[in-house]
């Protein structure tokens, strides 16, 4: 018995050791668990191909070509002249447009079209429907893309987007009309706010470049409560794509000033 008394005092030194410093227990983890699939053996409903959803890349007519794919030399009132030019009297799809709105746009001024006031002849600039356009690369080819409004009735507008080819004719590669609440630069996204048919929500939809299509399609979509108020920007929410981040807001690489630009 007695070669084993000094195992047994060494007993409570050895407890007393790895209570200092050691690793403790947490408590059970919950189990990770993934996505359950409801009703497993019911036949889905099937899915079409993909609609591209936006309006295919169109040549205008009419404008001549620029030097070194540079759009900001184009009129954007003359531009889209040569697009009713060409498309006359159309009151949907991609072109369509009131005929009230189409007559203002052709009283529009032009440039080298001096008036009395050294502004150009034809209606004065705050009548025009055409707004101030402004510039962003949006297709990455390192040359700004030129993005156009329209004006129309009941707080509806037109959204168009033109980029310059190879051979410096312009393209419009964006063409959308709806009842807009605003109108962002996202990075190289145009992102439109309009309302939603939810009241008290808006639907944010961000239009992107389409290398396969060769277009600017609407690739993301989200539903967001309007703030109570009323004012300001609506709650995109934690963790949304198209909430507040990097690229969010005015872009001041070159080439792109984030105040509206005269060419």
């Amino acid at each position: 018995m007695g070669p084993s008394l000094p195992a047994l005092a060494l007993l409570p030194l050895l407890a007393g050791c790895g209570d200092t410093g050691g690793l403790v227990a947490a408590g059970a983890t919950p189990t990770a668990s993934g996505p359950v699939h409801l009703w497993p053996d019911r036949t889905g409903a099937s899915v079409p191909p993909a609609d591209p959803g936006g309006a295919p890349p169109e040549y205008v007519k009419g404008i001549p070509p620029v030097h070194d794919r540079d759009v900001h030399g184009v009129d954007p009132a003359a531009l889209v002249q040569a697009e009713l030019r060409a498309h006359p009297n159309t009151e949907v799809g991609a072109d369509g447009m009131p005929a009230e709105t189409a007559a203002a746009i052709r009283a529009c001024a032009k440039d080298g079209e001096d008036g009395e006031d050294g502004e150009g002849g034809g209606a004065e600039p705050e009548a025009c429907p055409v707004l101030t356009p402004y510039y962003r690369d949006l297709t990455g080819n390192g040359k700004d893309e030129l993005i156009v409004g329209i004006e129309f009735p009941d707080q509806m507008m037109s959204v168009r987007v033109y980029t310059a080819d190879p051979d410096g004719r312009l393209n419009r590669i964006m063409a959308t009309t709806q009842t807009v609440i605003s109108v962002e630069l996202a990075g190289r996204d145009v992102v439109l706010r309009v309302p939603s048919g939810n009241h008290g929500y808006e639907l944010i939809t961000a239009w992107s470049w389409d290398e396969k299509q060769l277009t600017m399609l609407p690739t993301r979509e989200q539903i967001v409560r309007v703030p109570a108020s009323g004012q300001g920007p609506a709650d995109r929410g934690p963790g949304s794509g198209l909430g507040p981040g990097p690229g969010l807001g005015p872009h001041t690489g070159p080439g792109s000033d984030p105040e509206p630009v005269r060419p």
